[in-house]
């Protein structure tokens, strides 16, 4: 069973711009929507409707940087996640599919 997703962060991602010039990291938003798009396209669970329960984001994610999304889905449908590059965590957290807002 593969629950991982490779995804390389663009070098001219549009975020940079303006977080943070001269030294651009990707702002976490662009992350989860980034695990949220990558679980969908591996899974078909929906996740237009979820609670993100938690999340941590523990080292900033640069240009270049070739993350791997890893993720295991409990029993009861609770998706946990943990976003990698290389020896670093960048980011960990749980979504609660179909969640009211």
């Amino acid at each position: 069973m593969n629950n991982v997703t490779h995804w390389t962060v663009p070098l001219d991602h549009p975020a940079f711009a303006g977080h943070f010039p001269g030294t651009p990291i990707l702002p976490g938003v662009v992350l989860l929507d980034t695990v949220l798009h990558a679980i969908t396209a591996a899974t078909g669970i929906a996740l237009d409707i979820c609670e993100i329960s938690s999340v941590k984001f523990l080292s900033p994610a640069n240009p270049g940087d070739e993350l791997v999304i890893q993720r295991v889905i409990s029993v009861g449908g609770t998706i946990r996640f943990d976003i990698v590059a290389g020896m670093r965590k960048i980011a960990s957290g749980s979504i609660v599919p179909g969640s009211p807002a």
